[in-house]
Formats: structure tokens, C-alpha cells, sequence
């Protein structure tokens, strides 16, 4: 077929379709107020009514109209007839308008009549129960799939018995239902029989798949009030008269027989509980494939040869059926009505029991409740009741009834948050299809604090959702007004959504929109550790699309101006200044770590609040900067050196300040000469001083100069039990300390040079009398030297050795004198000869210090020749105040004259 001959027959035969509907409305009042499409479903007696999709002009809102042709009626053939239909059919119409409840029909617009017509509007209905069962029951006529016949004459006996089968009626309506919606639609029967039984005070008779409509939000809705009586008001109980089904009356004029009570037609009367058996009756044909359990084909023959085993029929049901309900429709479809459950007791069994349930009742009458109640329920149970429910409930039932809700803003905020959920779970079709427009909506309207903040909140599992364009011109608008708010909710909400969504910000915007907006969030609510957290945490994860000098320039100082010790707020910023020290590409220098970062970071290390892992981490990013300025300064200061002339400068301080590499300027000390005590004999020592020896020595031991043995040291005098042998001694070991010059104090302790003794080995210790202090400075400034030679028996002080005005000495313990190395004393006695020394009587071979540690002091004869005599010598210790004082600062070595 050519494609403009098919495109023109799908054509016209929508148009025709459309012709059709309006041929069938026209004349009637009520196309005055509704726009009527085609027809979807049908119901009422011998379903009379066609139900055609609408919606209402004033307003746009969606409905159903129910038309009726009266020329159906004619097929009578009697006029009489006719009308009785008409008036039936208006008068239900009436009685539901009257009775105004969730679970009955609700009515938009009342019955409209014209010549041919009866109109009316509705709710929007999907379907009668009646089109439903008619697929399932249809679905059991089809023939299944067979092999091919083996003779021709099997296939023709097959083709035969197909053609016999009753083919799929025109009003049948394929739809499948859930475990869930049949339970939930049970209970909305039940609630609108309890409701006519116990509040309206009437009696249906005509509970059918006919008289019970599907709304497109799922709801079950009794209707079919054609065949209402009035019950005994005074006996609620008791039965009253009806007439029973008759062949002489039309079949659309009665109820249906196939689901009437037993009792109404054997003794003319029902009840009450004449409802609930056709409610039981009900219950089986949804669980029989369709079928009702009797088939009596509008015959009361039939309708009472199958009653009488109808109660087998119903056993045999029963494994059908969810066994919470198996007792409680056994009971409903027993032919004695005293067994039967009324609709109160019907709603406690535990089959209704059930937390979704509950929530789908509450959100059908949710209208009906206050702006608190509705809130909670919003919030709280219908939140913990969804994931329960089924996703194909989520569309048909519960996103209808939140659409509803959006344009109230005392609720919007409540309503929000199954919205999101909404949000989270639908896939991309669904959420374009079914949910854009209302979000757009949403954005635009006004909003209380609480819905924007949900809305924020949750922007990344809408944008997720959303097509790019629509990010652009409608979400990024209402996240950078929400800066501008004045409330400090929506500010913190702004943060966090722009942390969320970077992603899908422009690097653009987020250099001049989101950074100057954040600061000033920050600026405004500087000691709010929420608001500076969500701060901390937007940075942390925007700054790599930002440029170098604006982080440089406004993130760090930024991260200077925090003050709360909180623990997460000190990590959060640790790993901040991490990132940048890690990443060269911020540039992050170590004069910008030592001086901005470090003193920053620094005192979090004694912050109680961290834990052990915080502390770590902590410590960890520490010695990762130190490392890294040490590594830097290290280098260049080696470029420095390398640069210098003279490598003298720049030393690192403890090579700097070693005596090993110590300049210190030449030195001369005046008239004196210190000569080196050699093993000897006693012979060869008085041979050898047999020729004088000046005037220290003389001092030394208190002999006169002038005497032949004043010379000789007398060993024997200060230490009467001393052999000759112990005066031999070892070349002294002498190194200067490092701060003898500077060191205050006196000498505590008792760690004195030490002695090598002849008769015990080399490697043995003696005491030693001599104190070689480090020297210091008189009081008045003078210069001079003084040498300290305590005894063991009495502790001699004079002008010379002692003076009470002087600092202090350095320690003689072996902090000093155990590091007096002969090396170091080869070094200074080869760079420092004094040329008043090496003029002397004893030569220029003898040692200063050689001669100092064998105790031959000897006081050397002034320039002019002439020997000047030792003034004073007190035992008790005072001291010339003529006597002038002179130092030696590298010998440690102070004389008094």
C-alpha cells in the first residue's frame, strides 16, 4: 500500500472517530461546559453507560463524562420501558450526588438530558471492573498453540471448535492487577458498603463488576445506586422487602442475578448482609479468571439448580486466594446470611492489616485533613511506607495526589520530600515524561525556607534528572538567587547544593557567581561551624576548577580567618592546604608555609578535641611542609656558599663554633714560662735546677729565690707520704672548651685534672690538685691572668691564684678537662709561640702547656733583668687590692701580680 493511501485512511478514520463522538454529544447541555474525547470504558445495568474521556473547560481539569443512548433502550420495543431506564439511570445519578464519600463516585457535574442523551460528569475513570474481568475471562476462550494436524480432516474438526469459542467482547479492558491493588481495592468496597450500611442507612443490592469503577489513579469507587432501598432505621439489622429478579421485567432494569443474594430471591427480602455476599460473589470472579462462580445467563432456573452447589464451588476456590482471606469469603458467599460478616468486622481481618495499605487509605482521604496532619503524614509515613508499595502504585496512585499538593505552599515542603524520592528512583523516561513539567513549576513558585532548602538539598538528584538545557535556563537561576536570600538556612542549603553540583557549573560561574557568593555566606556567619563546614566543604571541591590567583588571593585568606576548634572543621581545612601543597600547580610557596600556613596548623597539635587519626593526618601534613621548606633552604643556601668567597661564612653553627675550627688571634703572656716535667731520677732533677730557676718556683713551694733548693720542686713538702716515682707524668692533654671564655659560675663538683701514676699503668688516674678553670674577667675590667693551685691538705689562696671579685671559672669536670687532647694542644703551641717564651732561661723547646701540667711554674725576669719578688702569700685568702690581674682566654689561664 502506497504511503499517502495509508497516512489518508489513518486519517480519516480518526476524524470519523472524532465525528462520531460528537454526533453522539451533540444536543446535550453538557458539551456547554466539557470537551469530550473518545470513549475509554463503560458500566451501569447491562452497561449502559459509555464513558468518554473529558476535561472541563473553565479549568482545564481532567474528567470523564458518562453519556447514555437512549435509542439502546428501543430495542425493547416498548415505550414504557424506555422511559423507565431513563428515570432509573437519572435517579442514580441523584443518589450519588448525594452520598459524597472517598470510596463513591465522586460527581463533577450533575445528569444533563437531551432528546437522545443522558450525560454527566465524573472523576477520571480508567475502567469498570466489569471491562477488566471481561480481558482475564476472555484470555481463557483463546486457543492454544497446536502442532499441525496430521490429515486435513483434524485441521478442519480444529478450525471448527475455534470458531465456536466466544472471541474477546469489545468492551474489555486489558489490565493486570497487582496482589497489592486487589487487597487495597477489596478494602475500598468494603469502606463504601460500611459507609451506605452504617451512615446512609441503605442497602445496594447491585454489587457487581458493573457498579464498580476504576479511577486512573487506581482507586476502586462504588457506584450503580439504580436499585437503592432504604433500610429499617430503627432495626439496622432486619430485613426488608425488594422484589426479587423477574423474567418479566427488563434485565436493565434489575440488578444482576449472577451476584444477587440467595435470600432476596427465595423470600423477597435482603439486608445488609444481602451486600456482603455480593461482595463475597465478587471476590470469587476476581480469583475465577473473570468468571463469576454463577453463570446463571439472566434464568432463575439456572440461578437456583447452581446455588445449590454453590458451596462447592466456592471450596474449591479457596487455594486461590491469599489465605488471610480464604475464611472470610467463604463466609461472605454462604447461602445463610446469619454466618456472613458485616463490612466493620470485614475491615479488622488481618488480610486489610498492613502498613501500605494504611498509607494509601490516608493519602485518598488526605484532603480532608489539616495542614498538620498532612505534613506528618508526608514526611514521616508515607516516606517509610513507599518502599513497601509497588513502583506502578508510585505513578498510578501516589504521584497524582503529590501533584495535587504543589500549588499548596503551606504543604510544599512536606510534600517535597517524597517528591525527591520520586526524583532519586525514576529513570530518565519517566521523569521527563511524567515529572519535568511539575518540577519546572516548582522552581518558579515561591517557596517557604523549609522547601528550598529540600529543594537544594537534593539539586544533584535533580539535575541527574534533567536535560542540560533545562539545567541552564531554569535550576542554575534559582541555586545563585538562593545566595541572595536572608535567611541563613537557604545560604547553608545554596553551599551545599553547589558542592553537590560542580560539576555542572561553568568554570566561568564559579569564578564570578559561586566564590564571591560563598565568601560572603562565610563573611556573614563566621563562627557558625555548620555554615563554615558546608563553606570548607564547597571549597574543597570547587577550587580545582578555579584559577591560581584567586585561590592564592581569597581562598587562603579565607582559611586564615577561622577560628573554631571544631575537629572537622580543622581536618577539612588541613585537607585543604594539603591539596594545594601537593599539587604545584597552585603554587604554593614555602615563604606562604612558614609564614601563613604553619602557624596556622601548628597549634591544632595540642587541640583536645582530635582524635588519634585526626592527629596523625595532622602531624603527617606538618612534616611534609618542614620537609619541604628544609629541602629548600638546604639548596639554597648551598647555592649561597658556592657563590661566596671566602667558605668561612655560612658554616652551619656547630662547625662554626668548634674549637677545632676556631681563629682565635695570637697571644703573648708576659714573664712567663712553663717548662715540661720529664721523668727523672732526684739526682737528675736537683742537677738540673741546681742552676736556679727564677722566682715561681721559689713562690710556688714558699722557698726564697735566692736559696740553692728554692728552685726544686718539692714534692715531699706538700705530699709527705708521696714516692719519688709518683712524680712522674704524663704530657698533658689539654683542649680548650668551647665557651671557656663566656662560661659564668664557678666550679662545682669535684671533677679535677687527673694524674697518671707510675707504680699502677698508664691507662690509671690520679687526682690532681691544679684547677684549670676556664678564665674570667675581674670586676674592674682589668687584664691579667691568675693560675689556681689548691692543696690537698690546705686550700692556699693569694693575689695570685684567687680573686674574690672574678665571675666565676669554668667547671673543672669532665665537661673540660678530659677533652684537654694533646692534637688540639700540638695545634695551638705551634700557631700561638710567644716571643717573650721562647726567649726565656728554659729555651723555646719547652711548652706552655707541658709546663703547666707537670707543675713546673717558674716566674720569669721582667724586660729590664731585674726579678721581681712575690708580694704576698695568705693562707687565708685575702688578696692584694694593688695587685693587677691579667687573662689568657684561650688558655683558661688567669695570673694575678
Amino acid at each position: 500500500m502506497p504511503a499517502g493511501t495509508m497516512f489518508a485512511k489513518f486519517k480519516s478514520t480518526n476524524v470519523a472517530a472524532s465525528t462520531a463522538t460528537q454526533s453522539v454529544a451533540d444536543g446535550n447541555p453538557i458539551t456547554q461546559y466539557f470537551e469530550i474525547g473518545k470513549p475509554v470504558a463503560c458500566a451501569g445495568p447491562e452497561l449502559v453507560w459509555r464513558i468518554h474521556d473529558a476535561y472541563r473547560k473553565s479549568d482545564n481539569k481532567e474528567c470523564s463524562v458518562f453519556i447514555f443512548e437512549k435509542k439502546i433502550a428501543e430495542k425493547l420495543h416498548k415505550p414504557r420501558r424506555k422511559e423507565t431506564i431513563t428515570e432509573l439511570l437519572k435517579s442514580s445519578v441523584k443518589t450519588l450526588e448525594r452520598f459524597r464519600h472517598p470510596r463513591i463516585l465522586q460527581i463533577y457535574h450533575t445528569v444533563e438530558e437531551s432528546a437522545d442523551t443522558l450525560a454527566f460528569a465524573s472523576e477520571p475513570i480508567f475502567a469498570s471492573l466489569s471491562n477488566v474481568l471481561a480481558f482475564h475471562e476472555s484470555k481463557t476462550y483463546e486457543t492454544p498453540n497446536m502442532t499441525p494436524a496430521a490429515s486435513g480432516a483434524a485441521a478442519a474438526q480444529a478450525q471448527a471448535a475455534a470458531n465456536t469459542l466466544p472471541q474477546r467482547p469489545a468492551h474489555a479492558k486489558e489490565y493486570n492487577f497487582l496482589d497489592m491493588e486487589l487487597k487495597y481495592g477489596f478494602l475500598q468496597l468494603t469502606e463504601a458498603l460500611a459507609y451506605l450500611h452504617y451512615s446512609g442507612h441503605v442497602i445496594h443490592r447491585n454489587v457487581c463488576p458493573s457498579s464498580i469503577l476504576i479511577t486512573k489513579r487506581g482507586i476502586w469507587k462504588l457506584a450503580g445506586m439504580e436499585y437503592v432501598e432504604r433500610m429499617n432505621e430503627n432495626d439496622l439489622n432486619s430485613s426488608i422487602p425488594c422484589p426479587p429478579w423477574s423474567n418479566r421485567v427488563s434485565k436493565m432494569a434489575q440488578p444482576n442475578l449472577d451476584f444477587m443474594a440467595p435470600e432476596t430471591q427465595s423470600t423477597s427480602k435482603c439486608s445488609l448482609l444481602s451486600d456482603m455476599f455480593s461482595l463475597g460473589m465478587v471476590i470469587c470472579a476476581v480469583f475465577n479468571n473473570g468468571r463469576p462462580l454463577i453463570q446463571a445467563g439472566n434464568s432463575t432456573s439456572n440461578y437456583a439448580k447452581q446455588m445449590e452447589s454453590l458451596d462447592d464451588l466456592v471450596h474449591k476456590l479457596m487455594p486461590r486466594l491469599p489465605i488471610a482471606l480464604q475464611e472470610a469469603t467463604s463466609r461472605m458467599a454462604s447461602r445463610d446470611a446469619t454466618a456472613r460478616p458485616t463490612a466493620q468486622l470485614l475491615q479488622l481481618i488481618k488480610y486489610f492489616i498492613d502498613t501500605p495499605i494504611n498509607a494509601l487509605k490516608f493519602l485518598d482521604v488526605v484532603n480532608m485533613k489539616d495542614t498538620q496532619q498532612k505534613s506528618q503524614f508526608y514526611k514521616s509515613t508515607l516516606i517509610e511506607a513507599m518502599p513497601l508499595i509497588p513502583r506502578k502504585l508510585w505513578w498510578q496512585n501516589i504521584w497524582p495526589m503529590l501533584k495535587s499538593e504543589i500549588n499548596n505552599n503551606e504543604v510544599l515542603a512536606a510534600v517535597l520530600q517524597p517528591v525527591m524520592l520520586f526524583v532519586q528512583e525514576a529513570t530518565l523516561t519517566e521523569y521527563d515524561n511524567l515529572m519535568s513539567a511539575t518540577m519546572k513549576i516548582i522552581y518558579n513558585t515561591p517557596k517557604s525556607i523549609q522547601a528550598s532548602v529540600t529543594i537544594l538539598e537534593n539539586l544533584h538528584l535533580i539535575i541527574e534528572k534533567t536535560k542540560p538545557e533545562d539545567v541552564t535556563t531554569d535550576i542554575m537561576p534559582m541555586l545563585f538567587y538562593s545566595f541572595d536570600g536572608s535567611t541563613i538556612q537557604v545560604q547553608s542549603a545554596a553551599v551545599v547544593a553547589v558542592a553537590n553540583v560542580f560539576d555542572s557549573i561553568d568554570e566561568l560561574s564559579i569564578r564570578r557567581m559561586v566564590l564571591p557568593k560563598v565568601k560572603m555566606v562565610f563573611e556573614k556567619n563566621i563562627t557558625d561551624p555548620k555554615i563554615v563546614q558546608n563553606v570548607l566543604m564547597c571549597i574543597e571541591r570547587v577550587m580545582d576548577r578555579m584559577e591560581r590567583a584567586q585561590v592564592m588571593d581569597e581562598v587562603l585568606p579565607l582559611l586564615a580567618n577561622i577560628r573554631i576548634p571544631d575537629p572537622d572543621i580543622i581536618m577539612r581545612t588541613v585537607r585543604i592546604y594539603h591539596k594545594l601543597f601537593v599539587d604545584k600547580t597552585y603554587g604554593l610557596t614555602v615563604e606562604t608555609m612558614a609564614t601563613n600556613v604553619l602557624p596556622l596548623l601548628i597549634p591544632h597539635t595540642v587541640n583536645p578535641a582530635l582524635n588519634f587519626e585526626h592527629y596523625c593526618y595532622l602531624l603527617e601534613v606538618l612534616q611534609q611542609m618542614l620537609e619541604a621548606i628544609d629541602r629548600q633552604q638546604r639548596n639554597k643556601l648551598k647555592l649561597d656558599n658556592l657563590s661566596m668567597a671566602s667558605p668561612e661564612r655560612h658554616r652551619t653553627l656547630r662547625h662554626q663554633f668548634s674549637t677545632d675550627n676556631m681563629n682565635a688571634p695570637p697571644f703573648n703572656i708576659p714573664n712567663l714560662r712553663i717548662d715540661q716535667r720529664k721523668t727523672s731520677s732526684a739526682e737528675d732533677m736537683a742537677r738540673k735546677n741546681s742552676g736556679g730557676s727564677g722566682m715561681l718556683g721559689g713562690w710556688w713551694f714558699g722557698c726564697s729565690p735566692s736559696s740553692p733548693d728554692s728552685n726544686f720542686l718539692r714534692v715531699g713538702n706538700v705530699f709527705p707520704n708521696r714516692r719519688l716515682s709518683d712524680n712522674t707524668l704524663m704530657t698533658p692533654k689539654i683542649r680548650i672548651a668551647p665557651s671557656c671564655a663566656s662560661s659564668p659560675g664557678g666550679t662545682p663538683g669535684s671533677g679535677l685534672p687527673t694524674r697518671r701514676h707510675s707504680s699502677i699503668g698508664p691507662q690509671e688516674r690520679r687526682g690532681s690538685t691544679i684547677n684549670l678553670s676556664p678564665p674570667t674577667y675581674g670586676a674592674r675590667g682589668s687584664s691579667g691572668s691568675s693560675l689556681s693551685v689548691p692543696s690537698t691538705s690546705v686550700y692556699v689562696k693569694s693575689p695570685l691564684l684567687y680573686s674574690q671579685k672574678q665571675g666565676g671559672s669554668m667547671p673543672n669536670t669532665s665537661s673540660s678537662v678530659p677533652f684537654l687532647l694533646s692534637s688540639s694542644m700540638q695545634s695551638i703551641r705551634s700557631r700561638r709561640q710567644s716571643t717573650v717564651l721562647s726567649s726565656g732561661p728554659l729555651g723555646s723547646g719547652s711548652g706552655l702547656l707541658q709546663q703547666l701540667g707537670s707543675g713546673m711554674v717558674r716566674q720569669l725576669t721582667s724586660v729590664s733583668g731585674t726579678v721581681s719578688p712575690v708580694p704576698l702569700l695568705r693562707v687565708n685568702g685575702t688578696r692584694n687590692s694593688h695587685s693587677n690581674v691579667r687573662k689568657c682566654p684561650s688558655l683558661n689561664i688567669t695570673f694575678s701580680q
